[in-house]
């Protein structure tokens, strides 16, 4: 399964915090676990930063101050005049940052080394009293926000009231109640949420392995918009009767062919072995390597099959990823070396699995870390976490709502890569060829192309042309995806009686035992996530159409899920109260 994620460097001061939460952790293990153990091994660490406290009470003390500050430096360097000067270098802006400017991110990394470095803990965790800072700035952020918030998170579980226990969190009524405010005072104001399409493993959701998954949904669309008191109820409740003008939520998906044409079967035949013989060999020995070590000693089977397919002739293409990014070919021209009817049958689809625990408001602020949306990492008494908020004072002239407007270099060129990577405005990057944005911030800036055609179609997070784009793509990409592969969820399954006809009567689910595969194979079944072939009478060339349309990997989140089923997750042995911990 494809996987999304963001991952940031960190460099200066703030490193300091970081590594005061790792010794604090460290130590409150080392006391519980191991410090009265004779054969004892480890040693507790004395922390490199001098008079810090616990992250948590620093973030709670200084939280007004911290924000003050760093919003009075935006108000007061408002247009930022003498602070920068470009120069026009192949059509892009360098920034030079002159004294004024380093200054003030001198001062912004001292902020950040005393208290943005927040974490959800606990006694259990860490042996402090309770500390969910990072719901508090989830909550500040979104409040405070003027324009729109962008979230991007594995888990969407939240409540907008008392009513919806065992759900605790309150960042979403922090949203209803900031998109209320939009709407009394007729102000252009966007929440755009990305999350999984199923926040699990693929499989088959009526199966009773799926149970859990299923119970996570059931809190993620309670959170959304059913059961009487989502996000979406709660707003038409207080007479915003159209929601999604204000609040709108999407996933990811992507495609790809798998080059199984009759080479592989051609090098099998010459090397006298398989292809999973080779690889299993090859995994057993890279996992008993040490990291970094190389692959040596006795691979046989690896050996003879990778000899023999290096003089195989074969034109296919590894991956077509690129033929739905920026500059891509067509999927038509994609070279294949086998049959038409093998073509067809490499096709697959997965949902693109968001991993990613960002929030981004107004261009201006990001939040980044470990930490889901919902309780288990909110609350603090669950699971352990840690985040950071970014709010870098190097300006960038931009534009919201087509008005001019100055935006964070950091948080603005996060965004504008995020959007145009899901629209397929970024040329697709191998997943061997490293760009500088892949490298460690000590080694340089990420680099983004401002002034670049797909820069502008992206820089207004408010623009209607802009929103419009997102929309279209995102139900383009859903009625292709739809169309060739029948993925759930699906706005088409409203019952389980959907379920069976969309989905079950195609696929042989994942984990099917070999004598009903077979059976089903023969009724004309394929593998879930292959090509549904009864609605292809033209064949590959037809399906190469379809997939043709797909630009990028955003495609509408299917609330209408199941919406007839009363429980998605019926109470049992395995679902109850005393489990609710372990998917909210």
């Amino acid at each position: 399964m494809g996987w999304s994620d963001i991952s940031i460097s960190l460099s200066g001061p703030i490193v300091q915090n970081l590594i005061h939460h790792f010794t604090d952790r460290w130590n409150y293990i080392f006391n519980q676990k191991y410090v009265a153990r004779a054969d004892n091994k480890y040693a507790p660490l004395e922390s490199a930063v001098s008079n810090v406290e616990p992250s948590g009470a620093l973030f709670r003390d200084v939280h007004q101050r911290f924000h003050h500050g760093m919003r009075h430096m935006m108000r007061r360097d408002g247009e930022y005049e003498g602070q920068e000067t470009r120069e026009q270098n192949d059509g892009q802006a360098n920034i030079q940052l002159t004294r004024r400017q380093a200054t003030a991110r001198a001062l912004y990394c001292l902020a950040v080394r005393d208290n943005a470095n927040m974490s959800s803990a606990s006694q259990w965790s860490a042996g402090h009293a309770t500390e969910h800072s990072i719901a508090n700035a989830y909550i500040d952020a979104i409040t405070n926000a003027r324009h729109f918030v962008y979230i991007e998170n594995q888990f969407f579980i939240t409540a907008t009231s008392e009513a919806q226990r065992p759900i605790t969190n309150q960042i979403g009524r922090a949203i209803v109640d900031r998109i209320v405010r939009a709407h009394e005072a007729g102000e252009a104001f966007q929440v755009i949420v990305l999350m999984p399409a199923v926040p699990a493993f693929a499989g088959d959701l009526k199966s009773d392995g799926a149970l859990g998954t299923r119970a996570i949904m059931e809190f993620q669309y309670n959170s959304i918009s059913r059961g009487g008191h989502s996000i979406m109820e709660s707003l038409r409740a207080a007479g915003v009767e159209e929601p999604r003008r204000y609040i709108n939520f999407f996933n990811l998906r992507s495609y790809d062919r798998l080059n199984l044409s009759s080479t592989m079967a051609s090098a099998e035949r010459e090397a006298g072995v398989s292809y999973e013989s080779a690889r299993r060999e090859f995994d057993d020995r890279a996992e008993r390597e040490p990291y970094g070590s190389g692959y040596s000693g006795d691979q046989s089977d690896y050996d003879a099959y990778q000899a023999a397919a290096a003089r195989q002739s074969d034109t296919s293409w590894d991956s077509v990823a690129a033929c739905y990014m920026a500059d891509g070919p067509p999927i038509q021209s994609a070279p294949w070396s086998g049959s038409p009817e093998s073509e067809l049958d490499a096709f697959v689809s997965e949902e693109l699995y968001i991993h990613s625990k960002v929030l981004i408001a107004d261009d201006r602020l990001v939040i980044c870390g470990s930490a889901n949306l919902n309780d288990r990492s909110q609350l603090g008494d669950h699971d352990s976490e840690i985040a950071v908020v970014i709010e870098d004072p190097t300006p960038v002239d931009s534009f919201m709502a087509g008005e001019p407007y100055t935006a964070s270099l950091f948080a603005t060129t996060l965004r504008r890569q995020l959007f145009r990577k899901h629209l397929g405005l970024l040329p697709h990057q191998p997943v061997d060829a490293a760009d500088a944005n892949w490298t460690p911030v000590s080694q340089g800036l990420n680099e983004y192309d401002f002034g670049s055609e797909a820069d502008g179609l992206v820089a207004d997070p408010l623009s209607e042309p802009l929103l419009s784009l997102w929309r279209d793509t995102a139900a383009r990409n859903t009625e292709a995806f739809t169309k060739v592969f029948h993925p759930v969820p699906s706005d088409r399954v409203r019952n389980w009686d959907d379920y069976d006809e969309f989905f079950s009567r195609h696929f042989i689910a994942p984990g099917t035992g070999k004598e009903d595969e077979e059976k089903q194979r023969a009724e004309g079944r394929v593998d879930y996530g292959h090509v549904v072939r009864e609605e292809f009478p033209g064949g590959v060339r037809e399906v190469k159409e379809w997939l043709g349309r797909i630009r990028g990997t955003l495609v509408e989140m299917p609330l209408d899920f199941l919406v007839e089923v009363e429980d998605l997750a019926k109470e049992g042995i395995s679902f109850n109260g005393l489990t609710d911990e372990l998917y909210t």
